[in-house]
């Protein structure tokens, strides 16, 4: 009878539970601060994580983690929408599943996508709308935590709501869409983290957009279908992109691609933009993920843009479930489309030779003097649309290509470097005992500097390099890097000076752009006679030089100096590049 009582107990107390858990998702208001405020007011950042919290304390199929620092102090948080209940391994959740990864809020004030996001996991989950079988969703619920914290009604300028709103500058007042390859930030740091656990399939980034004004609240910003290249580049521009297309359309949503004009109207044609590695979209294609951008018309009233963001990653959805197999199999043949010895494109520009046409809504414009200014202004009459045949520029043609090297050589005292490449997964080798080889070795040649600060940092650009095959002796612990390999274009893109978005370029190596050692002209000028001398062909070069280049017959310094660089005084390490190519 004891043990009768205890089981009865037993029973009554699990089904109370199941009761609670059942109460739990009853009770809980799941309405959002978007949806309350008539769609006039964004959640604050306390608000987004409560309310993801409780929907995963409600819904098992849903489950929310933190991730990682930012530099906020507060930690990055990622969830996780399966359907399928088997938890969050996403190893296991990739051997049957696609992934679509969110990323909200990295710009705050653009935070369309934050509460759209919210609706949709909710709307998922309480069967409102159709759920995915084989498509995993994962989202970032704000990723710029420091710019959502950072609160106001002002900043966004040519914005129409939401009434308050986060700023464009995380903590340290970086723009997280320039920092994904130097990764100046906890964030960026993070976002790696969370990207090579989750491994997406497809990736969305939410933004609202500056610039034209034009009829349609959606516009959309694929990666560059050229750069991204091989059978996903095609799949992208011929499939996915239309599909999007067609399917918003047939639910009454115009989209068009993102209007890539600044003061002018659009209808003279405009050229799709170029996601550099610095860009989200752009540092997700190194990793054969497809990558887009929402991009809303910060015109457009609050409610019917979030209500357009919502649509769209639905639509989305949708696509990665259709074409979840076709997705998965262009992945596996895009990893050996790059590989050593082939040509890899570093530089890219528009094709002048290929076009589309766009049918784009728009609105008439013409520049009128300002009665402020007196200048010319640019004006757009809402009461004019048009729909106009627009030129549409969506093909490039690569500048500048390198031939890709078995594996790279890094000298361990390059640290800064190593820990970038070992967070992003980047398999390295160090060399267990020094060792000489032959490589391929650069010489900076020319380069140019930005000469206003961007992002932290005086970028260089329009690099150029001297290659010449040397022997080197590496050092025990030097790394050995492979090309063969899942990052292989992130070591291109990253490694090879001339790349745009190169960690050279970014400054990582402004040390070797400073001579160290150098020379007294009282003294080397002795030795500079002697040097000449023992060297009649330098002697030679040396006395055409000075006939046909007057500025330089005219500058002594600039003669003895170049006398030194020819010398075994100059250093090597000089304008050296530290990383060396393995043929």
């Amino acid at each position: 009878m004891k043990k009768l009582l205890i089981l009865l107990i037993f029973i009554t107390s699990c089904s109370n539970k199941t009761e609670q858990k059942n109460d739990s998702k009853s009770h809980i208001d799941f309405t959002t601060v978007f949806e309350k405020s008539k769609g006039l007011e964004t959640a604050t950042y306390d608000e987004t994580i409560q309310f993801y919290t409780e929907l995963a304390e409600s819904y098992s199929e849903i489950s929310i983690q933190e991730i990682g620092e930012t530099d906020s102090g507060r930690p990055l948080h990622i969830v996780t929408l399966n359907m399928n209940d088997s938890g969050d391994d996403f190893k296991k959740l990739r051997t049957n599943n696609r992934i679509l990864l969110i990323n909200n809020g990295i710009h705050p004030g653009e935070s369309d996508g934050i509460d759209a996001t919210m609706m949709l996991y909710r709307d998922i989950v309480q069967g409102k709308i159709e759920a995915p079988k084989q498509t995993v969703l994962v989202t970032i619920p704000i990723y710029n935590v420091g710019g959502s914290l950072n609160r106001n009604t002002g900043t966004r300028t040519n914005q129409n709501g939401p009434k308050a709103y986060g700023f464009r500058g995380n903590a340290r007042n970086y723009d997280l869409n320039r920092d994904f390859i130097k990764s100046d930030t906890k964030n960026a740091r993070t976002f790696a983290q969370i990207f090579h656990l989750v491994q997406p399939d497809v990736f969305i980034d939410n933004h609202v957009s500056n610039g034209a004004d034009y009829q349609y609240t959606l516009t959309h910003l694929f990666t560059q279908h050229n750069k991204l290249g091989g059978n996903l580049g095609a799949y992208l521009h011929l499939e996915m992109m239309p599909k999007l297309e067609q399917k918003l359309t047939e639910k009454n949503w115009d989209i068009t691609p993102y209007v890539n004009v600044f003061n002018r109207t659009p209808d003279a044609g405009f050229s799709q933009f170029m996601d550099s590695p610095r860009y989200s979209t752009g540092y997700t294609t190194l990793f054969n993920t497809l990558g887009m951008m929402v991009e809303t018309h910060m015109l457009k009233p609050y409610k019917q843009r979030v209500e357009g963001t919502y649509e769209l990653m639905k639509s989305m959805i949708e696509i990665t479930e259709e074409d979840g197999e076709k997705i998965a199999e262009s992945k596996r043949y895009q990893e050996k489309t790059w590989k050593a010895g082939a040509s890899y494109p570093l530089n890219w520009t528009i094709d002048t030779t290929r076009s589309s046409t766009l049918k784009f809504k728009g609105y008439e414009g013409e520049m009128i003097p300002s009665e402020l200014t007196g200048a010319q202004r640019l004006k757009y009459d809402r009461s004019k649309p048009f729909t106009k045949d627009v030129t549409y520029q969506n093909y490039f043609v690569p500048t500048t290509e390198v031939t890709i090297p078995k594996a790279y050589i890094i000298p361990q005292g390059w640290h800064n470097v190593v820990e970038l490449l070992e967070l992003n997964n980047v398999a390295l080798t160090q060399i267990e005992n020094d060792t000489t080889l032959t490589v391929e070795s650069y010489k900076i040649d020319l380069y140019e500097t930005r000469k206003n600060a961007y992002e932290g940092h005086y970028q260089h650009y329009n690099t150029k390099v001297k290659s010449s095959e040397e022997q080197v002796t590496f050092r025990k612990g030097d790394y050995l890097i492979s090309t063969d390999q899942k990052a292989i274009r992130y070591l291109l893109e990253t490694l090879e000076p001339t790349a745009p978005d190169s960690f050279f370029n970014w400054n990582f190596f402004d040390t070797i752009l400073q001579q160290k050692e150098g020379f007294s002209p009282y003294v080397w000028e002795d030795k500079a006679k002697q040097f000449l001398r023992a060297n009649p062909k330098l002697q030679i070069e040396y006395n055409i030089k000075v006939s046909y280049d007057e500025d330089f017959a005219n500058n002594w310094y600039a003669q003895l100096d170049w006398i030194h660089k020819k010398s075994n005084n100059y250093e090597k390490a000089h304008l050296q590049y530290p990383v060396y190519r393995l043929n």
